[in-house]
């Protein structure tokens, strides 16, 4: 593999007579991987999976976009050294925690699955159309108890100031981990650019701090080998803010930071798959915690009714959380939220649906985080038919259903929300997520 000008030299430098090995392992095949969702009804693992190691709902292997299993939420594709990161976190069910560059999702969906639907997750993503892919894929594992918000992180902080238990950051960074998976990162590396995304990181940072409550952890890593942006940042850290230094677990092949035995990095040549650093730091410092303003419901009496019908007609059990419309879009916030209206929103919560001219009609979300068990009415579609049914076509019924909302079964578990009318499966799939 061609390197950049530059990249061959400052690792034979650090690694020594490791960096021959280092070096050659940029001609092996990316290591694949995928995590299995536990927020779900019913897991069908691919026949090739191989578990990881040590970790919980991890597999060596690749999965299909296209295939139930994806469509569905049951598995999420993560390569193995990014999944070390929410492994090191301690994440608790119950915990309030942020991922703080959180698309395309792999932490945001992990951070869920240690949650366990108790708690909050406030994933954030300051671009507006990686935070709609984000979205999406919260979406498709279920998520519940979950805010998208789209912002900096300095905007943030002015609402979550001392909140947060637990902080993920993923940082934006030269990406040197990623030059095997994805040989253009190599475009943008020069001997200067690991300094360069330093300074920006050292600029979330000083945000981040801000949201930790007392005694909170910050879970720092990036996809890059630069020490400029590993170990000097925790040296930083560790130098202006009140934080002790906790040890990252060696696991796989895992090996200790340069400068920190409690860091921890991914080397291609020790560890099955791509590169990755992480630091986990335990906050001992003190936030000023504002009052704030809960969100209040602001449902009208008759969208209030409304929902009560579908809900008591529909579902097992009563939702918990707070109704809130935007427009004529209904949403279920986590509790525990401060008032979000001075930041932008990619996704208030659950979106449970939209009510029109004096009806309620159900969100693809809503069907996607329900398990079967928790709904009344049910349909089940074929596996064969899936193909036609997320291509966007509507189907003959089976079995005579009655008219009207059923929860979309597919594999054991929901697909969104159809309207079956006059014998006909009405397809509500969402025309963005459609395929052939």
């Amino acid at each position: 593999m061609p390197f950049p000008a530059g990249f061959k030299e400052k690792y034979q430098a650090i690694l020594g007579s490791e960096s021959s090995a280092f070096l050659a392992s940029f001609e092996e095949e990316a290591v694949s991987a995928f995590r299995v969702n536990p927020l779900k009804e019913a897991i069908q693992l691919p026949e090739t999976a191989q578990p990881i190691p040590g970790l919980p709902w991890s597999y060596y292997g690749k999965v299909s976009g296209k295939s139930l299993q994806h469509v569905t939420g049951q598995v999420y594709s993560q390569e193995p050294a990014a999944q070390m990161v929410v492994d090191a976190a301690g994440i608790e069910p119950g915990m309030k925690v942020l991922d703080l560059a959180a698309a395309p999702g792999g932490k945001s969906t992990h951070i869920l699955s240690y949650l366990n639907k108790q708690g909050l997750l406030v994933a954030n993503e300051i671009h507006p159309k990686r935070a709609k892919i984000l979205v999406e894929n919260l979406e498709r594992f279920g998520a519940r108890n979950a805010v998208v918000t789209n912002t900096d992180a300095a905007t943030l902080s002015q609402v979550f100031q001392g909140f947060f238990d637990v902080i993920v950051l993923d940082a934006p960074c030269s990406g040197e981990g990623m030059f095997r998976k994805q040989p253009e990162a190599m475009d943008y590396w020069t001997p200067a650019y690991p300094s360069q995304c330093a300074s920006l990181q050292r600029e979330i940072l000083e945000a981040a701090v801000t949201m930790l409550a007392p005694g909170g952890r910050l879970v720092y890593s990036t996809c890059t080998w630069a020490p400029e942006e590993n170990e000097a940042i925790v040296d930083w850290l560790l130098a202006e803010y009140a934080f002790d230094l906790e040890q990252v677990p060696l696991k796989n092949g895992m090996v200790a930071g340069l400068s920190q035995s409690q860091t921890a990095r991914m080397y291609p040549h020790h560890f099955k798959g791509e590169g990755q650093f992480v630091a986990r730091l335990h906050y001992q410092g003190v936030n000023k915690v504002p009052k704030k303003k809960d969100p209040r419901s602001n449902l009208s009496v008759e969208q209030k009714k409304l929902w009560q019908a579908f809900e008591q007609e529909h579902l097992q059990e009563a939702l918990p959380g707070v109704l809130q419309t935007f427009g004529e879009e209904l949403y279920l916030l986590p509790t525990g939220l401060p008032a979000l209206d001075k930041i932008r929103i990619a996704r208030n919560g659950l979106h449970l649906g939209t009510f029109k001219k004096k009806r309620f009609e159900p969100s693809f979300a809503l069907g996607m985080a329900l398990k079967p068990s928790q709904s009344h009415h049910k349909y089940e579609l074929p596996e064969e038919e899936f193909p036609a049914y997320v291509a966007g076509q509507s189907l003959p019924a089976h079995g005579s259903p009655a008219n009207g909302w059923y929860h979309l079964v597919c594999g054991k578990n929901g697909l969104g929300y159809v309207k079956i009318s006059q014998g006909m499966v009405k397809n509500h799939y969402p025309k963005g997520l459609r395929f052939q």
